[in-house]
């Protein structure tokens, strides 16, 4: 069966819209955003308002400012996240590198011997894409280390030009757990935990950077929660929507006050003041999330 639809118009889109019960105020502002706000990425945030997804009505009441509302809430939270993603990664890297150098040496990175042997990571692959990722770079720092016979810069400068896809896989893939608990417990979290965690926020990262939806989005993957340690952080996840953000949010907010205490959590608070209609069932919280201790700040 071949597609047959024709494209709508800016116009048509409007139209449509208003048939199927959203209501609108001003259709040319409506116009407007839709003639740079494709009508398919809107969709999502519209989703919920619909009474009946076969015909697409609009459960009575549905206004396009509360769809609008929530994908710029969807806009502001995937900038905070990825503020938060951007200081953990940064921190990883020197940690990771911190740890790695003073316990192997500058080129740690080099030694197979210190990762795992199993199929599904090959030291010797991933060593030549981090050499590619070097021989592209056109950063000062990575060219100063041309004039060295070692195949690669120290492990402190070559970590700089990891994406955090590839520093993930490093960190998990050090073959003694007795490496990853080091570097894990700057964070005070178990290896097992930041490795699974760093996974799923390498997807996290990856929505966000290509601008795509956070809010009511259902993660395939889902990483194993911190039961153990530290002590107190596990009550303050909300298990029966692991698959939805609020987990990865109370494991950011965590985090962010593990680097740079207090500041990440009060944003995101104000996020959710900024808007009022957004609903925080829709991202898994649970009611009244903020009277947990985590955001209380009672989580250290």
């Amino acid at each position: 069966m071949r597609f047959a639809k024709p494209p709508k118009t800016f116009e048509e889109q409007v139209g449509i819209l208003c048939s199927r019960g959203m209501e609108i105020d001003d259709p040319e502002r409506v116009r407007r955003y839709l003639s740079h706000l494709n009508y398919y990425r809107l969709a999502a945030y519209w989703l919920p308002f619909e009474q009946d997804h076969p015909t697409h009505r609009f459960q009575p009441g549905t206004r396009f400012n509360t769809v609008l509302e929530h994908y710029i809430f969807d806009r502001e939270l995937r900038l905070l996240v990825m503020d938060a993603i951007e200081r953990l990664e940064v921190s990883l890297r020197t940690r990771w590198a911190y740890y790695l150098s003073h316990t192997y040496g500058p080129h740690a990175h080099l030694e197979s011997r210190i990762f795992k042997l199993d199929g599904r990571w090959s030291h010797e692959e991933n060593l030549r894409k981090l050499k590619d990722v070097v021989d592209s770079s056109a950063e000062v720092f990575i060219r100063h280390f041309d004039r060295y016979d070692e195949e690669l810069p120290p492990v402190w400068v070559v970590c700089e030009v990891m994406t955090l896809g590839q520093l993930s896989k490093w960190y998990a893939n050090l073959r003694h757990s007795k490496d990853r608990n080091a570097i894990a417990e700057a964070y005070g979290l178990d290896e097992v935990n930041l490795t699974s965690f760093l996974h799923h926020l390498s997807i996290v990262r990856n929505l966000c950077a290509h601008h795509a939806r956070l809010w009511n989005r259902e993660f395939a993957f889902t990483w194993k929660l911190p039961r153990l340690k530290p002590v107190g952080l596990l009550v303050n996840f909300h298990a029966p929507d692991g698959r939805r953000l609020y987990n990865t949010l109370v494991m950011l907010a965590y985090l962010m006050d593990r680097i740079n205490p207090h500041s990440w959590k009060t944003r995101l608070e104000e996020l959710f003041t900024k808007h009022p209609e957004v609903a925080e069932r829709h991202m898994g919280f649970p009611e009244n999330w903020q009277d947990r201790s985590l955001w209380r700040g009672q989580i250290l």
